[in-house]
C-alpha cells in the first residue's frame, strides 16, 4: 500500500482531566533534584541542576482530574505504510499511542488503552503508555495533557508527514516534530526540532520517554558499560549490568523503582533495545544529538504493582526506556541563542538471533552495536537528518490548532519591530483573553476582571513585567489586577516582601481571594526563609505561618466550590500545621467537595493532629478506603498515615495495605 496520513477519532476510555487550576503554582516546590548531592568524576559534565524550576507558572496545574473512566472521542492523527501503523494523540501532547508491527501482528509499545491521570507530571496530570515527547523543562512536559498544533505536508516523493508543534513559554523556543513512513520503510521516522529564537543561552530538555510491555525474562541492550542512577539522596556513576548483586539489563531484577542513565561513549551508535524471551522487541535508534539513554522500572514490590494498576485499567506492567539530550535528567544543558537543534529518532521491530540471546551483556551489547553499525536502518540516517532540512522549514497545512500563545508572542514581537518566532510555523490567532492583555501592551490600561472571576492567565516574560510597572503609580494605580500580576512576578523573582505589598495593595483595591491565595504562599515562603535562618530568626517562622493561614482561610471562604483553590489552600493550611483551621472549614464545604479524595486527606490528617484520631480513622476508612486520584510520585503520607492512626487506636505496628502502598522506591 502506499504510505497514508489520516485523521480521524478513536473511541478510547479516558477519565476526565476537568478545567486547569484557577491559582497559579506558586508553592509545588517538592523538586526531587532539589535536595541531591552529587559523587561524580570531573570528566562527566551532566550540568547537576542547571535548569532546575520550583514549580510549572506560568502553565497551570491540572489538579481536578477523576478516576472515573468513560468511553470518547479522542482525536488521532495516522500514519500507516505495509509494515506498521502508528497511532499518535495530538490532543495529549502529541503522544504516540500505539506503533504496531503490521508483518509480526504485534504491538512494539505499551499501549494502556486507557487515559487514566495521576501526580507524576510538571502540571500534576500524567498517563501512562506509548512515547511522550518531554520538552524545555525537567520532568514530564508542560504538554503531557496539552493539544498541539497538528498540520500535514510531504517529502518531495510525496510521502506524508504529520507535523506537530507548540511554542514553549518557560524557555521561550519552539519546538516541532515530524514524522512520515515511507513505502518500504520498517521504522517509523521522527524529526525533531527545537529552536531558540531569544537573545540569550537558555536551559534546554527534551527525553523521549518509551513505555514497553514487561516481559517475562525481558531485557534491554544498550551500548554503554556505565549508568549515572540515584540512592540514599546522591547521584553516582555505577558499572552495568551488574549493579548491587543484580543484572539490571534482566529487569525483573531490579527490586525498587529506579532510573539509569546509561553514559553511551563518543562515536558508538546512539540506540536502546528492548526484547522478549524470544528475542522480538523494539530498537529506538537516533542521530548524535540525542546522546544519553536511560532504563526506568517501577521495581517489583506490591507498591510498584499498586502504581501500574492505579494508573491503566488492567493493562500489565510496563518498563520504560528512555532517549535525551543530556547526559541525566538531573539538569538541563545550555542552547545558545539564535540556535537550532535537529535530529533523528527511529522506531521499528528488534529480532534477536538465538546466539545473541545466549550471551552476556556485554558481547550481546558488542554484537548488537556492530550490527547496527553497519545496518542499512542506522547508515543513512545523518544524511536523511541533512536532506529533510528544507523540508522542516516548509510551511504546513493546519488541521488541529494549539495554544494562542504562539500568536500572542509573535503580536508582541511586532510591537516591537521584531521577527516571528518562526517564520514558516502557524500559530494561528490569540484567544479573547490573550488580546485583551495585547492590548494593554500597546495602551498601558490594564483589564480589570471582577474579583470573583478566574484570572484569565498568567505570563512570565518580563516584557509584561516591564509594562506593569511602568503603569502601576498611575494608569492601573487603583487596579487590583494589576497589583495581584505585579506580586506575582515579585514572587518568582524572590522577592517577597515586595509581594507581599503588591497582593495587599491589590487586596486594598478589591478583595479578592486570588491575592489572599498569594499572600498566603508569600508569607509561607517567607517562614522557609525564617527557619532556614538566613533572613530572620527562626522565631519569626511561626507568625508569618499564621499570616499565611490566616490569609488562606479567607480565601478559602470565597472560594468554597472551586475544588482547584480548595485543594491548593488545604495543602498550604496543611504546610503551616493550621489543622484547626481545616477541622473548621472542612465540614462546612459542600458535601460535593467534602467527597473529594485529597480534601478528605487534609481532614484526616488535622483530626489526627487535633487529638481525634478515631474519628480520623473512620474518615479515612469510609467507603470502602480514602482514594487519592492525585497521588503523587513518591508519596508516602497515605500508607503513612494509616500507620500511625492503627498503631495510636491498637497498640499494634501493621504493614501497610495495598490499597495505601505507594511506596515503590
Amino acid at each position: 500500500m502506499k504510505p497514508l496520513l489520516k485523521f480521524e477519532e478513536l473511541r478510547i476510555k479516558k477519565a476526565q482531566l476537568n478545567e486547569e487550576a484557577s491559582v497559579p503554582d506558586l508553592t509545588d516546590g517538592q523538586i526531587l533534584q532539589n535536595w541531591m548531592k552529587f559523587f561524580l568524576d570531573e570528566e562527566d559534565e551532566i550540568y547537576e541542576g542547571y535548569g532546575r524550576l520550583a514549580g510549572s507558572w506560568p502553565y497551570r496545574q491540572f489538579s481536578c482530574y477523576t478516576r472515573r473512566l468513560r468511553e470518547e472521542n479522542v482525536k488521532a492523527a495516522i500514519l500507516e505504510n505495509d509494515y506498521l501503523k502508528a497511532v499518535f494523540l495530538p490532543e495529549y501532547g502529541g503522544r504516540l499511542w500505539s506503533l504496531w508491527d503490521k508483518q509480526a501482528d504485534r504491538s512494539l509499545l505499551y499501549t494502556n488503552e486507557v487515559l487514566r491521570f495521576s501526580n507524576l507530571a510538571v502540571r500534576n496530570a500524567w498517563f501512562a503508555g506509548g512515547v511522550e515527547w518531554n520538552v524545555g523543562v525537567i520532568g514530564h512536559s508542560p504538554f503531557t495533557t496539552a493539544p498541539l498544533f497538528t498540520a500535514k505536508l510531504s517529502l518531495s516523493d510525496g510521502t506524508p508527514v504529520l507535523r506537530m508543534y507548540e511554542y514553549e513559554r518557560i524557555r521561550q523556543v519552539t519546538w516541532q516534530m515530524d514524522f512520515w513512513l515511507g513505502e518500504e520503510d520498517r521504522f517509523l521516522n521522527a524529526r525533531m526540532r527545537i529552536v531558540n529564537f531569544g537573545e540569550k543561552v537558555t536551559p534546554m530538555y527534551w527525553w523521549s520517554n518509551i513505555a514497553v510491555p514487561e516481559e517475562k525474562d525481558g531485557r534491554i541492550l544498550v551500548p554503554a558499560s556505565e549508568a549515572f542512577t540515584f540512592r540514599n539522596w546522591g547521584v553516582y556513576k555505577v558499572p552495568v549490568p551488574m549493579v548491587d548483586g543484580a543484572d539490571i539489563s534482566h529487569y525483573e531484577n531490579i527490586p525498587a523503582s529506579v532510573d539509569y542513565f546509561f553514559d553511551i561513549p563518543d562515536g558508538a551508535p546512539k540506540y536502546i533495545a528492548h526484547a522478549d524471551a524470544s528475542g522480538y522487541g523494539l530498537l529506538h535508534l537516533s542521530t548524535d544529538r540525542l546522546r544519553s539513554r536511560k532504563l526506568f522500572s517501577w521495581g517489583h514490590r506490591p507498591a510498584a504493582w499498586h502504581w501500574q494498576e492505579f494508573l491503566s485499567d488492567g493493562n500489565g506492567r510496563y518498563v520504560e526506556i528512555q532517549a535525551g539530550l543530556g547526559k541525566t535528567q538531573y539538569g538541563c544543558i545550555p542552547m545558545a541563542p539564535h540556535t537550532a537543534w535537529e535530529w533523528l529518532e527511529r522506531y521499528g521491530a528488534l529480532q534477536l538471533s538465538e546466539k545473541q540471546l545466549s550471551l552476556s551483556f556485554e558481547k550481546a551489547r558488542d554484537s548488537l552495536t556492530e550490527q547496527i553499525r553497519e545496518s542499512a536502518v542506522y547508515q543513512p540516517m545523518r544524511g536523511l537528518l541533512r536532506d529533510t532540512k528544507a523540508m522542516a522549514k516548509q510551511e504546513a497545512q493546519t488541521v488541529w490548532k494549539g495554544s494562542g500563545f504562539g500568536a500572542m508572542k509573535n503580536r508582541e514581537r511586532a510591537l516591537f519591530g521584531e521577527k516571528p518566532i518562526s517564520l514558516h510555523l502557524d500559530y494561528g490567532e490569540p484567544d479573547e483573553g490573550q488580546k485583551r492583555w495585547l492590548a494593554f501592551l500597546e495602551t498601558g490600561v490594564l483589564h480589570e476582571p471582577e474579583a470573583d472571576c478566574r484570572p484569565d492567565l498568567f505570563l512570565s516574560d518580563e516584557v509584561w513585567k516591564k509594562k506593569l510597572e511602568e503603569t502601576i503609580e498611575d494608569i492601573n494605580r487603583e487596579n487590583w489586577y494589576a497589583h495581584y500580576h505585579l506580586g506575582l512576578f515579585a514572587f518568582r523573582d524572590g522577592d517577597i516582601p515586595k509581594s507581599i505589598r503588591q497582593f495587599e495593595a491589590s487586596k486594598a483595591c478589591r478583595k479578592n481571594a486570588w491575592a489572599l491565595h498569594g499572600l498566603a504562599a508569600a508569607y509561607l515562603a517567607w517562614a522557609s526563609e525564617a527557619e532556614d535562618g538566613e533572613k530572620a530568626g527562626a522565631g519569626e517562622a511561626e507568625g508569618r505561618k499564621e499570616r499565611a493561614a490566616e490569609a488562606m482561610e479567607e480565601g478559602l471562604r470565597m472560594r468554597t466550590e472551586d475544588l482547584s483553590y480548595l485543594k491548593e489552600g488545604f495543602r498550604i493550611l496543611s504546610l503551616c500545621g493550621a489543622w484547626t483551621r481545616i477541622c473548621r472549614l472542612y465540614p462546612s464545604l459542600p458535601e460535593t467537595m467534602q467527597a473529594d479524595g485529597r480534601l478528605r486527606f487534609y481532614e484526616v490528617l488535622a483530626l489526627d493532629e487535633t487529638g481525634s484520631p478515631e474519628q480520623a480513622f473512620e474518615l479515612m476508612e469510609a467507603d470502602g478506603g480514602l482514594v487519592l486520584d492525585d497521588v503523587r510520585e513518591g508519596e508516602t503520607n497515605l500508607g503513612g498515615l494509616w500507620q500511625r492512626l492503627q498503631k495510636k487506636l491498637t497498640g499494634k505496628e501493621e504493614p501497610v495495605p495495598y490499597r495505601y502502598d505507594f511506596k515503590a522506591i
